[in-house]
Order: structure tokens, then C-alpha cells, then sequence
């Protein structure tokens, strides 16, 4: 029991902000779509929403941050933050608590603060393999940034939109970006809950901390993303660590403390275990990064604990450089390259949807208007952006191991090219089960795909 307090006590602390009851939830309403039910201003530059939607239970509440000046200059559009916060907490965090009004008072900037469950970890819930309700990656990656392009002036673009979190959000903001790299162009964790396979004093303590937490929202163990030992690859397709190579080309910052009292801003007199916890997690982010050669803010700042006054001052030192990217963006990369565990994907412009019984890591690599390759098993359609000309007649050369073929493809009527192609047999177990073979299926596939040979 000694060895169990301590990350017990993480587990039910880690990742939190404010402590609440949980909610119960309920099925959404079938055919609804993402409606604004309710809008009131909070004072000169705060607006909060309640907005209802299909991929969660019952309707939820953003905080939106106006720049100064934004009713006065009508043409003007600005570039957006997404502020997430931790577990236990609500939209109103960053408002009420870390100081967001002020840390952005004299900056062109847009800053959304959208809910994410007492315990939701910005994930689309398993289940079970119901999946959602709650769908909370759904609706803060696609429905809620159209919303806010839809509703405010904003850079609606990849070049004008970032994401940033503390604790439980800032696991949500670098698994978001490296789930979703073509709509963010910066992200920022504060003491983030960024790896899931941590392990504290014995114990798998992010998969405890997922689980006390989401406890808080009515999950039970393995609702957010399977269970931890035979669905294991579920919960690596989310996390940082797995996902990294994904954030090459985005401006990024890691944020921690140690745990240690005696922290400039103050703190717990003893050791603070959630700090500690999120520092070991950041660490491992951090070096997972460097050996991939991704630059990004590597803050270590010691001595501090996982409370408000740390996240803060996280937050005041963070806009700046994402500034600074927004003034020069990044232009999209010449070879995409990204990798999920997901059955169908899409990264800019280029769609994969795979045919398989089982949950693996598949891999597009190098993509460009000159060919790619696919690794994984099963059956795949590859879809490319509009990179040809409508109706091109295109060679393609595959490459199969050994085996090279050649064949021709017609480019549609927007551009693009539709490939099936055929990668190794399927696994039928998933990757990483305890009663899947040690070695499973996997081929990766080449495709060069020749300049228009003819014309429609």
C-alpha cells in the first residue's frame, strides 16, 4: 500500500485543475448539426457560446477572447489560439485562473477556450467500439474550428491557427497537432500529461491517471481509448511520443517543472508527485524530438508544482513566439510524410483509408506529385491532393519488394488520383495484443508516378 499511495495519489491529482462530480452522460440526438444555441458577452473582449453537437451528449460551452479593436477594424482577420485545459477543469480555466486576458491584451489574436470534459482527454471516446459520445477530438479538430472560421474574422488557415494546454490539455494540444498537423502550425504543452505509457514507482501511472480522471465524465476503464493491455495500440496511435515524426514543421514548446518545492511562484512544501509525473512525461516528449531533429522551446525551469501560477506564466512567455510564426509562416512541406493507427487518415490533401480487421501503425512517406510510399497490411485507397492535370493520363510504377509493375492512372475531374493498392496479407490481431503473433504482416509499397503521357 505504501507503493500504491503515491501513484494513487497521481492518478487521481495528475492532470487536474479543479476537482468536480461526474456528469452522466446520454446519447446525442441522431441528424443534429453543430448549432450555436446561446451567445452572451462576459465583458469588452469575452464572448461565451453554448453549442450544440452530434458528437457530444448534451451541449457545451466555449469562451472566445476578442482581440482590442476587433469591432472597430472590420477587415482586419486575426490569427487563433486554442487554449485547452486539464482534467477536473472547464473552459472557464485560463479565464478565471491563468490570466489569459491579460497575457494577450496588446496582441492581434484570437483565443478559443472550448470545454473538454472533466476527464475527456480530447479524444474520440472507444466505448467498447461504440464509439462517441463523447467525440471530443471530432468536434474540436473539424467542428468547432469551422465554427470559429465560420463565425469570427479569422486566418482561417493552417498558417493562422495554434494550440496550446496545461496538464491533461497539453497532452490534448500535441497529440491534436500530431493528429492533425495541416491545421496547426504551433503547439505549446504546460506541464503536459504528454506520454501515456509512463511508469511511476512500478506502476503504469498514465494509464491509471487517464482512467481515475475520466472516471469524472463516467468512464470506466478502457472507455476513452480500449484497454491498456490488449488494446495497447489504441492508446500509443494518441499518444506524443508514438506520433512525433508527425510535428515536424510546427513551432512547438515544452513547458515543466521537477516537482520540487521551493519554485520561484511557489508551491506544495513537499514533493509534488503530479509535477514530477508531468516532468518524466515532458522528458520524454523533449528527447523524442530531438533525436527526430525537430526544434522546438525546451523549458525545464526546475523547481515548481503543477498549480496556476507555473501555467501562467507558461501561458505569457508562449504567445510571443507563436507570433513570430504567424508573421512568417511555414509554407506546407514539399513531401508529406505521416504516420496513425487509424483505418483511414488524411494529411494535406493526401487520403489513406485502409481495409483491415486489425488496429496497427501505418505509415504514407514522402509524398509528393512525384509518388510515395504506403507501409501496413491489408488493402489501401490512396487518394492524392489536385496536384494534375484534370483528366491526365499518368504512369505509375509500383514497387512490391521485388516485385515492380507498371500500369496507367486518369487523373479525375479535380486532379487527383484514386490507387488501390494491395500492401502485405492482413493481420488479424491486432499490433502489440497479447495473443498476437510477435511479428505481424507489414510491407511497405512504392509508387512513382510519371509525368502526363496523354490527355482526356
Amino acid at each position: 500500500m505504501r507503493r500504491l499511495v503515491p501513484a494513487a495519489a497521481l492518478a487521481t491529482a495528475t492532470f487536474a485543475a479543479i476537482p468536480a462530480a461526474a456528469p452522466a452522460l446520454s446519447p446525442p440526438a441522431s441528424g443534429r448539426a453543430v448549432s450555436v444555441v446561446a451567445a452572451r458577452r462576459l465583458d469588452a473582449r469575452l464572448l461565451e457560446l453554448t453549442v450544440r453537437t452530434p458528437a457530444l451528449a448534451s451541449p457545451t460551452k466555449v469562451r472566445v477572447l476578442l482581440p482590442a479593436g476587433y469591432s472597430s477594424a472590420a477587415r482586419r482577420r486575426y490569427p487563433v489560439v486554442y487554449l485547452l485545459h486539464g482534467a477536473g477543469g472547464d473552459e472557464t480555466d485560463w479565464t478565471s485562473l491563468g490570466g489569459v486576458e491579460q497575457a494577450t491584451a496588446a496582441m492581434p489574436l484570437i483565443v478559443v477556450m472550448p470545454d473538454g470534459g472533466r476527464g475527456g482527454w480530447y479524444a474520440n471516446w472507444f466505448n467498447g467500439g461504440r464509439g462517441g459520445p463523447p467525440a471530443w477530438e471530432t468536434w474540436h479538430t473539424s467542428q468547432l474550428i469551422r465554427l470559429v472560421d465560420g463565425r469570427f474574422r479569422t486566418v482561417a488557415a493552417r498558417r493562422g491557427r495554434a494550440i496550446a494546454g496545461l496538464s491533461m490539455g497539453g497532452f490534448g494540444a500535441l497529440s491534436y497537432a500530431a493528429r492533425h498537423p495541416d491545421r496547426f502550425a504551433a503547439a505549446a504543452s504546460f506541464s503536459g500529461g504528454v506520454d501515456l505509457n509512463l511508469r511511476l514507482q512500478g506502476l503504469d501511472a498514465g494509464r491509471i491517471a487517464v482512467e481515475a480522471t475520466a472516471a469524472q465524465d463516467g468512464g470506466r476503464p478502457g472507455s476513452v481509448f480500449g484497454d491498456f493491455d490488449t488494446q495497447h495500440i489504441r492508446w500509443r496511435g494518441h499518444d506524443p511520443p508514438d506520433v512525433a515524426a508527425n510535428l515536424r514543421g510546427l513551432e512547438l514548446g515544452l513547458y515543466t517543472g521537477n516537482g520540487q518545492p521551493g519554485g520561484p511562484l511557489g508551491g506544495p512544501s513537499g514533493l509534488d508527485l503530479i509535477e514530477l509525473g508531468a516532468h518524466n512525461m515532458s522528458v520524454v516528449v523533449h528527447r523524442r524530438l530531438e533525436r527526430l531533429g525537430i526544434r522546438h522551446v525546451w523549458d525545464d525551469y526546475g523547481k515548481g508544482s503543477h498549480t496556476w501560477p507555473y501555467w501562467a506564466r507558461d501561458l505569457r512567455q508562449t504567445p510571443p513566439w507563436i507570433m513570430r510564426r504567424f508573421a512568417h509562416p511555414v509554407p506546407p512541406p514539399a513531401r508529406v510524410t505521416y504516420t496513425s493507427t487509424e483505418p483511414a487518415y488524411e494529411d494535406f490533401g493526401w487520403h489513406v483509408a485502409i481495409r483491415r480487421p486489425n488496429v496497427e501503425f501505418s505509415t504514407l512517406g514522402r509524398a509528393c506529385r512525384g509518388g510515395f510510399s504506403l507501409s501496413g497490411s491489408g488493402t489501401a485507397v490512396v487518394t492524392t491532393p489536385p496536384a494534375y492535370r484534370p483528366g491526365a493520363r499518368l504512369r505509375l510504377r509500383v514497387r512490391h519488394g521485388r516485385l515492380v509493375t507498371s500500369r496507367h492512372a486518369r487523373a479525375d475531374a479535380r486532379g487527383r488520383l484514386r490507387l488501390v493498392l494491395r500492401l502485405a496479407p492482413v493481420n488479424r490481431r491486432d499490433a502489440g495484443a497479447p495473443w498476437a503473433p510477435e511479428t505481424g504482416h507489414r510491407q511497405t509499397v512504392r509508387v512513382a508516378i510519371a509525368a502526363a503521357v496523354s490527355r482526356r
